[in-house]
């Protein structure tokens, strides 16, 4: 019992720290200097030097996913409606979440690691001393980074996902084209994509609140940087996953 106690008093202690952080990095967005330079350094770094690992990977979703549904669709006589499913689960589910979790894996990883070895080598102490705000500097850039990268990001992979199922539907499956483009461009609509995008941009929010404040907590040398890092991961990984089934029951009647 007293081992229950005192794992419900930590969790709600990591909780309160983390709301704390929460809304220090709320007060540090809107507060002067404004340091567009590292937004745009993070912009280059989680933007552009992401989109071949994103094209390669909705590409590969996009064509796995019409490969599966031609050969279901088939004994239907209803295979046409592949690029429709395709195109409607890639803008509503796939896109924003297969997205992120590989901005997790390329970004938020490294957001925590780089953080969290300026903790342990004191260079945050450092910075405190200059009267520099460690969040202002640090965190809020690859916040508001995040946030634009994330949607632009996802819409890239909405449009090679498709490109990749028309490859697997007509090019290999034999699907008639015009069929295949017309029940596509019919049955996805503008909220579809939007509501993706929107998507994105909080789970963009929430990977790099959470990923850049396990950075802040790193402590003990390598090893705790490694643990941070690990941490941030999977929480983060955890956290989008729940977001987007929130998200999504919110958004059911938008897209019924």
């Amino acid at each position: 019992m007293i081992a229950i106690v005192q794992w419900v008093t930590r969790g709600l202690e990591e909780l309160g720290r983390f709301v704390l952080y929460w809304v220090g990095t709320l007060r540090s967005t809107v507060r002067r200097p404004f340091r567009y330079w590292l937004i745009l350094e993070q912009l280059e770094s989680m933007g552009v030097k992401s989109v071949p690992i994103i094209a390669l990977s909705s590409l590969a979703i996009g064509m796995i996913f019409a490969l599966q549904m031609v050969s279901l669709l088939q004994p239907f006589q209803a295979e046409v409606i592949t690029g429709m499913a395709v195109a409607i689960s890639m803008a509503r589910e796939l896109a924003p979440v297969v997205t992120t979790l590989m901005l997790i894996a390329k970004n938020g990883s490294a957001m925590s690691a780089e953080i969290g070895t300026m903790n342990v080598t004191e260079q945050i102490d450092a910075m405190e001393t200059m009267s520099v705000d460690p969040v202002h500097y640090l965190a809020v850039p690859r916040i508001i980074a995040a946030v634009i990268v994330f949607p632009v990001l996802t819409l890239l992979a909405n449009v090679i996902g498709v490109v990749g199922s028309y490859i697997i539907g007509v090019w290999v499956m034999q699907v008639e084209s015009a069929a295949y483009l017309d029940q596509l461009f019919t049955g996805l609509l503008p909220i579809d994509i939007i509501s993706g995008l929107i998507k994105a941009a909080v789970m963009g929010y929430i990977v790099a609140l959470i990923c850049t404040y396990h950075g802040f907590k790193a402590e003990n040398g390598a090893h705790g940087v490694g643990n941070s890092s690990t941490t941030a991961v999977v929480s983060s990984s955890v956290a989008i996953l729940v977001a987007d089934y929130i998200m999504a029951a919110l958004m059911m009647e938008w897209w019924f």
